[in-house]
């Protein structure tokens, strides 16, 4: 049976008035993780979505002190966009892609019997695409995550603490300018800077955990779990032994070998 758009969609609405004013827009987008809020009165019909491109583009337009004064003013039933694109619950995932390609937007409303169930958006399709990805427990290569954080040595903790925010990771591989991995900045790294006032000169380099772990993207999973229990690592940077000086391959942690574990197939599950 071929899935639908219940299938992928979040269900339930995350809502905002139409009056919420546009900081308190962001504070609910920041605090669910998400995109964009759908705009209704209390218990009243969905009126709009604002999304967190709305939010942008009312920042880049306050340019002096008297445009952003005006958007202090401005609430979400100003920037919202309306009416809101809809899509039927049991609408079929292909053909939900191609309404979303055709009409060039980021997320609709999913509706059910006349009343909105949930919303639907790209990250979900994409969710669905990497939840097809075939159990593997062969080696570090086969598990760890390809796709990391990395800045440069010279890059501000600042920086690098509002980049891991935003991407929701709890640690960035640090490189020097030829891609060479220094070492890795984590959320604990940076807890003794909590409570300060950070300068906003202090570089990575001079708060990231020297004592370099790395792993080949060929080792077993044991060795990797050995080398995380030894090191006291939640995670290690995966390197070609090859060429250990070569930009890193990915990143695996503790979180990935458990992961590897929960899922349906995996030996632990049998």
């Amino acid at each position: 049976m071929s899935k639908t758009v219940k299938d992928l969609m979040r269900k339930g609405l995350i809502v905002c008035s139409p009056g919420a004013a546009l900081g308190q827009v962001a504070k609910t987008l920041t605090q669910h993780h998400v995109h964009a809020l759908i705009v209704a009165e209390a218990a009243g019909a969905p009126l709009g979505i604002i999304s967190d491109f709305d939010l942008l583009a009312g920042e880049w337009l306050s340019v002096d002190k008297e445009s952003l004064d005006a958007m202090k003013t401005m609430t979400a039933g100003d920037l919202m966009t309306s009416p809101i694109e809809t899509i039927e619950a049991d609408t079929a995932v292909d053909d939900a892609a191609k309404r979303f390609l055709e009409k060039q937007i980021h997320r609709m409303m999913v509706v059910e019997n006349g009343k909105p169930v949930g919303v639907i958006s790209i990250s979900d399709f994409v969710r669905d695409i990497a939840a097809q990805e075939k159990v593997k427990r062969g080696n570090v290569g086969e598990v760890m995550s390809d796709t990391f954080l990395v800045c440069r040595d010279k890059t501000t903790v600042l920086s690098a603490a509002r980049t891991m925010t935003q991407a929701g990771w709890r640690s960035v591989v640090i490189v020097n300018s030829q891609g060479k991995p220094l070492g890795v900045v984590t959320g604990n790294d940076l807890m003794r800077l909590a409570g300060k006032p950070v300068s906003e000169t202090l570089t990575v380099s001079e708060v990231m955990n020297r004592n370099l772990v790395t792993i080949d993207i060929n080792a077993s999973l044991q060795e990797a779990a050995n080398l995380m229990i030894q090191n006291h690592r939640h995670r290690v940077i995966v390197v070609d032994a090859q060429d250990p000086q070569s930009f890193p391959l990915g990143i695996i942690s503790s979180f990935d070998i458990v992961e590897e574990m929960a899922r349906p197939g995996s030996i632990w599950q049998g």
